[in-house]
């Protein structure tokens, strides 16, 4: 299914043709894929060490994105689009997935999750210097609104208390936003596939050379969560989620399918629940119905 989806993207005018309803919901296809990162990272951490985990997981990634590149014998990038690629690998394949796995040690998924709810404003900041689009005052309102919906919920979700883990949070919330920037993009000039697949290749060395390395100084206890969690997020997360994401953001625009990330914390907040035993708040409810609001303004509001 993901190979005819492929094909089907590689046509000359297939990131311009696409329908705003597919657009919204690839890129709601990411935010649930995303959701589910910093559980499986916690598993991941059962069995791997953050350095570790983070070299691994990028060096499966580029494989599966290599395999693909391969299969349809896609030609490099034209020159002028290395720059942008490294940003999205910078960002997305190594900055984000090493300060949050690092941040992951001391702090809980559901806290972590604080820097999900201040990714779709700080993504469409970006999106708004780097492309000169100018959003609606009502999309910035509803912008605002979420993100304080979401920030609230989640301080009082961890007790209202800061970690050590913080700074890697909010470094890693910097980066992914300049990531997802660049990647919504060169989505509009190359298949999204493409976009993560190029970005990860250009990683592979560094990921090759720093899983030779952590692994030999990082302890090492396969299990089955272990294994899965770094399965899934450099399957799901890394590979096939970024996919769907920046064809998503080709589709409806960076900074429409960056509210959408308005979701992510809540989900994520509920997969750590039903995956990793903790507690979730009594006003869950009321802030996913804040956030629902707030969604709706942003992808009606004009971009």
């Amino acid at each position: 299914m993901l190979l005819s989806c492929m094909r089907a993207q590689d046509s000359a005018t297939d990131t311009t043709s696409i329908a705003v309803g597919s657009g919204t919901l690839l890129a709601a296809l990411g935010v649930v894929a995303f959701s589910l990162t910093f559980p499986s990272t916690v598993w991941g951490l059962e069995s791997f060490g953050p350095w570790s985990l983070v070299a691994v997981r990028s060096a499966l990634a580029a494989t599966i994105a290599g395999t693909f590149l391969l299969a349809f014998r896609v030609p490099l990038p034209d020159r002028r689009h290395w720059a942008s690629l490294a940003t999205v690998a910078g960002g997305v394949v190594v900055g984000f997935p090493l300060l949050t796995t690092l941040a992951l040690q001391t702090s809980t998924s559901s806290h972590a999750a604080v820097v999900v709810g201040l990714l779709p404003l700080t993504t469409a900041a970006f999106a708004a210097l780097r492309t000169g689009r100018r959003p609606s005052r009502t999309f910035w309102a509803a912008a605002l609104a979420g993100a304080a919906v979401v920030i609230a919920f989640t301080v009082q979700q961890s007790g209202g208390a800061l970690h050590t883990g913080d700074l890697y949070l909010f470094g890693a919330l910097l980066v992914c936003a300049a990531g997802y920037t660049e990647g919504g993009r060169l989505a509009r000039q190359m298949p999204g596939w493409q976009v993560i697949g190029w970005a990860l290749i250009l990683c592979l060395p560094l990921a090759l050379a720093g899983s030779a390395v952590a692994l030999a100084y990082e302890p090492v206890h396969l299990g089955v969560r272990g294994v899965v969690g770094l399965v899934w997020v450099a399957a799901g997360s890394t590979f096939f989620g970024l996919y769907v994401w920046y064809r998503g953001m080709a589709g409806i625009g960076i900074a429409r399918a960056s509210q959408l990330q308005l979701a992510q914390p809540l989900l994520t907040l509920v997969w750590s629940v039903l995956l990793l035993g903790e507690e979730l708040s009594p006003a869950a409810p009321l802030a996913a119905v804040g956030v629902l609001v707030c969604i709706a303004v942003t992808q009606r509001s004009r971009t």
